[in-house]
């Protein structure tokens, strides 16, 4: 590990000396009895869920807002927020008495906005993404002279959030591992250089979901990167660009990394319930899907190891929950999904569930006659152990049933499990799945765009809680306008994918496809 640089020591003493603890809490560090049984370390979990913005974001906001001198504490602050900064500028403006300003995207969910409101900061809505509101924000700060604070990117704001490195290490000197959630590394950064200024043993892992991996990636390429899309499920750390200096810290101080899929936070915000009786936002349960993915992987001689977790942030939108309920069982493989081809004559339905299904617990069966020689079931098995998953799949393969295993297709979780009706076989059809910003009249603006040429003949859309909503839809284009048809693809606005040689539509919509 290269020789730590000044502006580690400054940073360090930085973190030391933050005046915070008249409005921040010293929050708990917690044993985690069912998540250490589940990994089989001793594993503990800092409940930064507990401070007064439900994050640890009011840490970096309020060690930089309180540090500014009394001219620009007068002129007042800035920020965009999609979310929890947004919470901590705000109400640290309150504390100190510093006009607050926060600009949104239209998209972040109402519980966020109520909270900046309720702290009574001043909050301008704007454009469909962070980069709108960004581009909007840098104007309203020329009009409004305030100072700008960067929510990761800012020595007294990455120092802030290293003060929960100094409670941790103060509450657990002998820890051997922490896993940290990355958005734009403010937090990391923070923790790496107070942990490894004071014990250079302790191991460091940085967290991010695989579809908004921005740290990682430009960890890989050696340089800060940007990325052209995001994930959505965890808004909290769906950064597109990092900061150059949580990068610098970051890449000289930090031991591993770990990416985890959507299906693994959701598993994690359940392990998380189950201990504490609190129910996390999907970024807020980062670390814990971290651990337990890196943890399963580590030599089995490792000795129990002291593990901490950081419960960053507990801000959901309840409208989430049902997604992640229906995504908890396949996170954390007590539940496999298939696809399965039965022959379309009388009796073949109950001869596959005497020969295959027997006593198995079923989460899901989805069929329908669809005239034709076969015919495809959905159907959700609960499994106990991969032994059982084995198992079943030889069973499939003995009574000699075409299948394909589901469980890690997305286009089969969002949306073929609740579309189960029937097989079409329509000419030149193409089947693409979009994102497009939840916000009030967006599902109508995205159809003005798409259903102009192209006869409409399948859409599914379905909402998930999310500051954006994923549609799948089918729309016939004769061959002679493909060309025409990727084009316009590519001139929309909207993030999309073409699905027609995905496996599941084959064998649920449309009878045409390859299987």
């Amino acid at each position: 590990m290269p020789k730590p640089s000044p502006l580690y020591d400054e940073l360090f003493k930085e973190v030391l000396k933050a005046p915070i603890y008249d409005l921040v809490k010293h929050t708990p560090l917690e044993y985690a009895r069912l998540s250490s049984q589940d990994v089989g370390h001793e594993l503990y979990f800092k409940r930064e869920d507990l401070q007064d913005i439900f994050s640890f974001k009011i840490r970096g906001a309020y060690n930089k807002i309180k540090q500014l001198n009394p001219e620009e504490k007068a002129a007042g602050v800035i920020c965009v927020s999609a979310g929890n900064h947004g919470q901590g500028v705000a109400l640290a403006g309150r504390s100190l008495g510093v006009p607050v300003t926060v600009v949104m995207p239209v998209t972040t969910p109402e519980i966020k906005i109520q909270g900046v409101r309720s702290f009574g900061a001043s909050i301008a809505l704007h454009g469909d993404s962070y980069s709108d509101a960004e581009s909007h924000c840098w104007q309203l700060q020329k009009q409004l002279g305030a100072t700008f604070i960067h929510p990761f990117d800012d020595p007294l704001v990455i120092a802030g959030q290293g003060t929960t490195a100094k409670e941790i290490y103060s509450d657990l000197p002998d820890l051997d591992d922490v896993f940290v959630p990355v958005g734009g590394g403010g937090l990391l950064a923070g923790m790496a250089l107070y942990l490894k200024a004071l014990r250079p043993d302790i191991r460091i892992i940085g967290v991010e979901p695989q579809e908004s991996d921005a740290m990682h990636q430009s960890l890989r390429h050696g340089s800060v990167i940007s990325l052209g899309e995001t994930g959505t499920f965890a808004d909290g750390v769906a950064v597109k660009r990092v900061g150059q200096l949580t990068f610098d810290i970051i890449r000289h101080l930090v031991d591993d990394w770990v990416l985890v899929s959507t299906d693994e936070i959701c598993s994690a915000i359940e392990y998380v319930y189950l201990d504490t009786r609190t129910i996390l936002e999907p970024a807020g349960a980062l670390s814990l899907a971290g651990a337990r993915r890196y943890l399963r992987q580590i030599s089995n001689s490792d000795s129990k190891r002291k593990v901490v977790c950081i419960n960053s942030g507990a801000n959901m939108n309840f409208q989430r929950m049902q997604y992640v309920a229906e995504r908890i069982l396949t996170g954390d493989g007590r539940e496999s999904l298939y696809g399965i081809q039965l022959k379309e004559k009388a009796g073949s339905l109950r001869k596959f569930c005497h020969q295959v299904l027997g006593q198995q617990s079923i989460t899901e069966f989805n069929y329908r006659f669809s005239g034709g020689q076969k015919a495809y079931i959905f159907v959700g098995i609960a499994n106990q152990s991969t032994v059982e998953r084995r198992k079943l799949a030889r069973s499939l393969d003995e009574e000699g049933y075409s299948w394909t295993d589901l469980t890690d297709n997305d286009l089969a979780k969002d949306h073929i499990r609740h579309m189960v009706g029937g097989v079409q076989s329509l000419p030149s059809e193409q089947l693409v799945s979009f994102q497009f910003p939840e916000r009030p009249g967006a599902l109508m603006e995205f159809l003005d765009q798409m259903g102009r040429e192209w006869n409409i003949s399948l859409f599914h859309y379905r909402s998930q809680g999310s500051d954006y909503g994923r549609v799948l839809m089918g729309l016939q284009v004769p061959p002679a306008e493909e060309g025409n048809f990727r084009s316009f693809l590519e001139s929309i606005q909207y993030p999309y994918q073409l699905e027609s040689e995905n496996a599941v539509i084959g064998m649920f919509l449309n009878s045409g496809a390859a299987v």
